[in-house]
């Protein structure tokens, strides 16, 4: 069962903290120095914060986390058949986490990721930019991939494990390139 995922920039993360775990009824499931992260059954959703130069205040991004890559291969299907551009990341480290990702922004600029996390990562990653497939998007927002230029070019395929779920997805009619429009 996949699960809604979303990330939030805070200004103090302590604060954040007590006030969210009070919220959820729930303590953090990770914490670091500059991030927290809650993964609750009820509602069933990962949810993150995060404080720092990277981080834009309010709603960072949305996402679908998949429990497995057949799930993963499912969302790419969807993205696929959206009708946006989608950026195939593949293997990345992103928020303490080792993760497959691609992702999309919707018709009002708003991000998304759809993630297949596979192990833990002692550092936070990359904080690249998706300001060319969304204004809304922060050029130094959380955990957000680099993003080609507004004419994009076909990329190396994605990592193995990356070019299985988007094989899963094939109905949808896959495409190898990292960047699918």
């Amino acid at each position: 069962m996949k699960r809604l995922h979303v990330h939030v920039g805070v200004t103090d993360l302590d604060q954040s903290i007590r006030f969210y775990s009070t919220l959820f009824a729930a303590e953090p499931s990770v914490i670091k120095k500059d991030y927290a992260k809650w993964m609750l059954d009820d509602p069933r959703v990962n949810f993150a914060i995060s404080v720092g130069q990277r981080t834009a205040k309010g709603i960072e991004h949305l996402g679908i986390q998949a429990e497995n890559l057949d799930e993963l291969g499912e969302v790419y299907g969807r993205l696929k058949v959206a009708d946006r551009q989608v950026l195939e990341e593949g293997a990345t480290t992103c928020c303490y986490a080792k993760s497959e990702k691609s992702w999309i922004a919707d018709p009002d600029g708003i991000v998304w990721e759809a993630f297949f996390t596979n192990g833990e990562a002692t550092v936070y990653g990359d904080s690249p930019t998706l300001s060319v497939i969304s204004d809304n998007a922060a050029d130094d927002a959380c955990c957000t991939p680099a993003m080609p230029s507004a004419e994009p070019a076909p990329v190396a395929a994605a990592t193995k494990r990356h070019e299985r779920a988007f094989h899963a997805a094939d109905k949808y009619e896959g495409v190898s390139d990292r960047v699918r429009t």
